[in-house]
C-alpha cells in the first residue's frame, strides 16, 4: 500500500483517527481537551501516532519527521500539565489550547508531505519532500493554524470573562 511498512500502515491509520477526532473536537467544543471524548481520543491517538512515527525511517535515518514527533510529544506533555494543574496559573487554558492545537499542525505537515509524495501510487503529485511547492503548502497550513488559534484564543478569553 503506497510503499508503507506494517508500522507505517498502523501509524497512518492511527494518525487518521487522530485527525478526524481532532477536527470533531475543534468544531464541536472549539478546543481539544482531555475532558471530552473526542479530545481524549485525539490526544491518545496523537501520542500513539507520534510514538510510532519515531520508528519509521523511510529516508534512512533520523530527520524532520522525527523532530516533529518529538515536538508533538513535548507539546502533548505541556498541554496535559496545563490541563491537569495550575502550573501556568490563569494562562493554563491558553497554554493547553496552544499546545494541543500545535499538535494538529504537526500532524498536517507530514500528512501533506507523505500523501503528496506517495499518491497517486506510481505517479505522485510531488517528486520529493524537498519540492518547492511544500514551502507554499506549509505556509498556507501555518496561516490556517494561526487563524484558527486566534479564533480559539478569542473564544477562550470570552469564556474566562463570563
Amino acid at each position: 500500500m503506497a510503499g508503507l511498512t506494517s508500522l507505517g500502515i498502523l501509524h497512518t491509520a492511527i494518525a487518521l483517527i487522530a485527525l478526524f477526532s481532532g477536527f470533531g473536537a475543534l468544531f464541536r467544543y472549539r478546543e481539544i481537551s482531555p475532558s471530552n471524548g473526542l479530545g481524549l481520543i485525539y490526544l491518545v491517538t496523537t501520542f500513539t501516532s507520534a510514538a510510532t512515527g519515531l520508528g519509521i525511517f523511510r529516508h534512512g535515518g533520523f530527520g524532520p519527521p522525527h523532530i516533529l514527533s518529538i515536538m508533538t510529544l513535548v507539546a502533548l506533555s505541556i498541554g496535559l500539565v496545563a490541563s491537569k494543574t495550575q502550573v501556568f496559573g490563569r494562562a493554563s487554558r491558553i497554554v493547553q489550547a496552544l499546545s494541543f492545537s500545535s499538535t494538529f499542525l504537526f500532524h498536517m505537515i507530514p500528512g501533506f508531505t507523505e500523501s503528496l509524495t506517495r499518491l497517486p501510487v506510481g505517479s505522485p503529485l510531488l517528486p520529493s519532500a524537498g519540492a518547492p511547492e511544500f514551502k507554499i503548502i506549509y505556509g498556507v497550513l501555518f496561516v490556517i493554524f494561526g487563524s484558527g488559534l486566534f479564533l480559539q484564543l478569542r473564544w477562550l478569553r470570552r469564556q474566562q470573562a463570563v
